[in-house]
């Protein structure tokens, strides 16, 4: 498995086009059409990315062999790492590629020095959930946040210590 960094325009774009693809294909059945188009342009685009990786953001396009498979995006904060993406192609879940992905995630953080990684996780992504519980992260809180266009994000916050 490889991490490639995400630098260039062209790994941003590739980046952009895994996420419409994952998204669109993984979301429909906890999120609408409209939703899942609004957040992708909002959150998960070209433009949006760039300008991440401009204040920090860590984005990794993962790799087998030379075959894109899923995408990481994390921010280092002051004392915790924010797992802000972390998403697998349908054809590459459940062979164990997440959990050596939570591991990259794992050992970034330690290399920086911080003593937690939390994430967001949709309230009704319950596979998802089950997997993070199995990994050590426990749900701290739960929280709503609007993101416009009559939107909104029903996620549970989840932490793991390191």
């Amino acid at each position: 498995m490889i991490f490639q960094k995400v630098e260039s325009e062209e790994e941003i774009e590739l980046l952009a086009a895994t996420a419409n693809e994952i998204w669109h294909e993984y979301f429909p059945c906890i999120l609408t059409n409209d939703q899942i188009d609004y957040m992708v342009a909002k959150f998960q685009s070209k433009q949006p990315m760039t300008e991440q990786i401009q204040d920090g953001y860590l984005y990794y396009l993962v790799k087998m062999d030379d075959t894109i498979i899923g995408y990481i995006g994390l921010h280092p904060e002051e004392e915790k790492l924010f797992l802000s993406k972390l998403y697998l192609k349908k054809e590459a879940r459940n062979h164990g590629y997440a959990s050596k992905m939570l591991a990259f995630i794992e050992h970034t953080a330690k290399e920086l020095r911080l003593n937690a990684i939390y994430l967001t996780v949709n309230k009704y992504n319950e596979h998802t959930i089950a997997v993070y519980k199995n990994k050590g992260f426990v749900t701290i809180k739960d929280q709503v946040a609007d993101i416009g266009n009559g939107f909104v994000m029903d996620d549970y916050v989840m932490e793991k210590a390191l």
